[in-house]
């Protein structure tokens, strides 16, 4: 696929089939977040792959937006290697979290690989279920999968504001 296409066909898919997401792919999807910008290249994230029963059990502990994915990541920020804006006090982790997942969900697009990022979770409990250090915060879990056949997009997908009701130029 072309960008244009990936952008354009990509959407939050809320029903996944059983099947699994195959090692090489997984690994493709890691790569392109592994390859995302960072502020000052810190790259202040850890990258935790959900993806054994046991793991998945944990998981929905913590949130009820699995949606019968096989496979999710868990991407959390490391505020001990982010980068601080020091004239405002700004931590880069949650940004560089943010623009690292964009990567892999557009990488899993590319690979015909269905997702949906979210970020309605327990951090607490997902803290506490996969032992994740007090540096780490957990900014988002990208579900991977592919889509069950009687899935049906979301009507509002592509529903989009009109450039002018966006964008204003100086």
């Amino acid at each position: 696929m072309d960008f244009e296409e990936i952008i354009r066909n990509r959407e939050s898919v809320r029903k996944f089939s059983h099947q699994k997401v195959e090692m090489e792919s997984i690994k493709k999807i890691l790569e392109a977040g592994r390859l995302a910008p960072t502020a000052k290249n810190a790259q202040p994230v850890k990258i935790y792959v959900l993806d054994s029963k046991e793991a998945r059990e944990k998981l929905d502990k913590a949130t009820t937006f699995r949606y019968g994915a096989q496979t999710s990541f868990l991407i959390c920020g490391n505020k001990e290697e982010a980068w601080v804006n020091e004239r405002e006090e700004y931590p880069t982790a949650e940004v560089d979290c943010a623009i690292i997942t964009t990567h892999m969900m557009l990488e899993a697009t590319n690979l015909g690989i269905d997702s949906i990022w979210i970020r309605f979770f327990n951090s607490t409990i997902l803290k506490e279920e996969f032992d994740i250090p007090d540096n780490l915060t957990p900014v988002a879990l990208l579900n991977i999968g592919y889509r069950e056949s009687d899935y049906k997009s979301n009507p509002l997908h592509h529903k989009r504001k009109s450039l002018e009701e966006m964008v204003e130029f100086r």
